[in-house]
């Protein structure tokens, strides 16, 4: 037999299309720009002008042992010496062409001590300051505008390159002593090298020399290859650096977690989460047990005790309620320790102490300040509380109404 829609079923059915389809003309009316659609980032997979695929290409091309890198900075010099113990970091170069996610303090410490110990590093952009120490820029640039720069002074970094095309991000605060500026305004250059111990590091302000779109500008081509290309003092006899191109830090992880976590299927658990919450409520609302709720007997002490609550609160009498536990606690405790009803508070409280070991509990000032509330005509409800509650405090401690109730009947 045929399930039949309920009314109210197809009326979220109709709310759910007439969204669906006010997506689907609004993703055709407002497509997304080309310009939206290109990603800044100049990482080795992207054929986009911004990307650095050419250049990667170019290296592969023409035989230089460079590879991607996906992993962690910490395993930077396993992959050097081939897990072999003792080998030199000094013929790597290391490629951060604008990392988009910060270090942690453990890989920022792997890269400090990469260049130590012999290492070289290429980096462009302006996050330098969050990789290694000793780094100042100033002049930050959200939107850089292309410039073209000549060289400063001669180096192996400005051979056959005296003009390049770059779009700064910042530029270089004062260089120091040990740093060495190559292009740009001296007080503020685009391009510096400076040495740290064993290594050295190289920083460009913009990215623009190895992209798809500025590696053929100007002699940016030349100052390229002269970036990566090894001019140590044996000259023509330098082996090649063994150039590694970060991708790590541009989301590329070797596990299935971070893959997913740079695509769109990320926005997938939320829709599919909604999806089974609409789904269950859907169903559980035709499908799901019935329950008859409950009701509260008119005959639950609860109720009795909320109305003799109201009672004395309309009436202003709560002198009254004072009065009610004063005495029942009073006749208990005569009753305990088989004294006259008349006894006067302090002897009665003497007794307690004396007989019961109560020392120090405070109860015949309590039952002291109670006579004298209960005579009262006004008394705070506040204040009526706390006594009620120090009164109903030395009853419990009796424990005697089990007893009290076996007398009675």
């Amino acid at each position: 037999m045929p399930l039949g829609i309920a009314p109210s079923d197809k009326k979220l059915l109709w709310i759910g299309a007439a969204v669906l389809l006010v997506l689907v003309i609004g993703t055709l009316i407002f497509p997304s720009t080309p310009e939206e659609l290109q990603s800044p980032v100049p990482s080795t997979f992207s054929v986009q002008p911004a990307g650095a695929q050419a250049a990667y290409r170019l290296l592969v091309t023409l035989h230089y042992p460079v590879q991607r890198w996906e992993s962690p900075p910490m395993e930077l010099e396993e992959a050097a010496s081939g897990n072999s113990k003792g080998s030199s970091v000094s013929n790597i170069l290391l490629i951060l062409a604008e990392p988009s996610e910060p270090p942690s303090d453990k890989e920022k410490a792997a890269l400090q001590g990469f260049v130590e110990r012999g290492g070289h590093v290429l980096f462009t952009g302006s996050h330098i300051a969050d990789y290694f120490a000793g780094a100042s820029l100033s002049e930050i640039n959200e939107h850089p505008v292309t410039e073209t720069s000549t060289a400063d002074i001669p180096s192996r970094f400005t051979r056959n390159a005296q003009r390049i095309s770059l779009a700064p991000q910042a530029r270089w605060s004062s260089p120091g002593a040990s740093q060495v500026a190559l292009y740009g305004d001296p007080d503020a250059p685009t391009v510096v090298t400076w040495q740290v111990d064993d290594g050295q590091i190289t920083w460009w302000a913009g990215s623009t020399p190895l992209t798809n779109a500025g590696i053929t500008t100007d002699d940016n081509l030349a100052f390229f290859l002269n970036a990566v290309g090894n001019w140590a003092e044996m000259g023509s006899k330098a082996e090649p650096y063994k150039i590694y191109w970060d991708e790590y830090f541009h989301g590329e992880r070797r596990s299935l977690i971070s893959y997913v976590r740079a695509t769109s299927l990320i926005w997938a658990w939320p829709q599919l989460a909604l999806l089974v919450v609409a789904i269950l409520f859907t169903f559980s609302r035709r499908n799901g047990p019935v329950y008859i709720p409950l009701e509260v007997s008119r005959l639950s002490p609860l109720e009795f005790v909320d109305t003799l609550g109201g009672l004395y609160e309309r009436a202003g009498a709560a002198s009254s309620a004072v009065a009610v536990s004063y005495v029942r606690l009073r006749g208990l405790l005569t009753r305990q320790l088989s004294l006259a009803s008349n006894t006067p508070d302090t002897q009665l409280a003497a007794a307690v102490e004396q007989r019961l070991g109560w020392k120090k509990s405070g109860l015949g000032e309590s039952l002291q300040n109670a006579m004298a509330a209960s005579q009262k005509t006004e008394l705070p409800n506040g204040e009526a509380l706390e006594l009620v509650r120090e009164l109903e405090a030395f009853a419990a401690r009796l424990h005697v109404r089990a007893q009290f109730q076996r007398e009675n009947t």
